[in-house]
């Protein structure tokens, strides 16, 4: 069986940066692909490419075995199998609910019943409103409706809660969930580690335009080789904590430091010892679990959000 999504070699530049640099992507059907990295790291870029919104420099896109630009029809089959919403869908604001919805299914043969959809995206109260007075969840599960009324093959989502309160999230994630269990793919950026590490089989890490990490999110955060991280912050800087027991590896920015440890009770009482014997005077201490944030603040020493 052709995969889902295939991206080979895929390269895009612009005059004054190069978005994305030579990725290779492959995405089984049924399958969910996160794709997570700050601002600026080539993530929109890549879903425009697969979606045949924007044209590689160079590289090639294949969805169910059919590539992008090699004929009209080929193109047209494509966009067939493609739901998309974009990370700030306009629509328009006059029409309804179902207006709306109804409009997005005349423009496919074929496709999903107008009341499955917005019953899908639950809806169904609102399906007289009209578009402008729709709060910001509402609207994103709308064009999240209107991905998926010509019930595409793949769904392409481009972070599809940003600035959603958790109640909107969590519901944007059950309609992600329900199409999947009906064997949809689903592409998947997102600036959220807890909405990767829910929705997603698979993760992708990018930053500056190329694929740095990728596996399962249990995989990636088993890479780290410890389970928990302390992040401490003293007066003044410490020299070092990385051969102390029980710590894999640790990072520091000025006062700030953040350690990989395998148990913190095992590494407590060795790093305490250090601040103290150096005077640094400790500020503020916190413990957790290692989480996929963890990976990518390991991987490039920043954090998802920071551009």
């Amino acid at each position: 069986m052709s995969a889902a999504v295939e991206c080979r070699a895929l390269v895009k530049r612009y005059p004054d940066v190069t978005a994305v640099d030579g990725i290779d992507l492959t995405m089984a059907p049924g399958e969910c692909l996160g794709v997570l990295g700050p601002n600026g790291a080539g993530k929109t870029t890549t879903v425009e490419m697969i979606e045949g919104l924007t044209e590689p420099t160079s590289g090639h896109v294949a969805v169910f075995g059919l590539r992008w630009g090699q004929g009209a029809r080929q193109d047209k089959a494509i966009r067939r199998m493609l739901g998309v919403q974009l990370q700030e869908t306009r629509l328009q604001e006059k029409l309804t609910v179902d207006e709306t919805v109804r409009l997005f299914r005349s423009f496919f043969g074929s496709g999903r019943g107008v009341d499955d959809v917005i019953a899908l995206v639950s809806l169904e109260s609102k399906r007289g409103a009209r578009v402008g007075k729709l709060s910001g969840g509402q609207r994103q599960r709308l064009a999240l409706a209107c991905a998926l009324v010509g019930a595409p093959r793949v769904l392409c989502l481009d972070e599809p809660t940003t600035g959603l309160d958790p109640q909107s999230r969590r519901q944007v994630w059950e309609v992600v969930e329900a199409f999947k269990a009906e064997g949809g793919t689903v592409l998947l950026t997102t600036h959220y580690m807890e909405e990767a590490a829910r929705l997603a089989d698979r993760v992708a890490i990018l930053d500056q335009g190329k694929i740095i990490a990728e596996d399962t999110p249990d995989g990636l955060i088993a890479s780290l080789g410890a389970e928990q991280v302390i992040d401490l912050t003293c007066e003044r800087p410490v020299s070092s904590f990385d051969e102390l027991p029980g710590v894999i590896s640790a990072r520091g920015e000025g006062a700030g430091h953040r350690l990989h440890v395998t148990d913190v009770a095992v590494a407590m009482p060795g790093l305490l010892a250090r601040v103290a014997a150096e005077g640094a005077g400790l500020s503020a201490l916190s413990t957790h679990r290692a989480t996929l944030e963890d990976v990518f603040v390991h991987l490039t020493g920043r954090g998802l959000r920071d551009g």
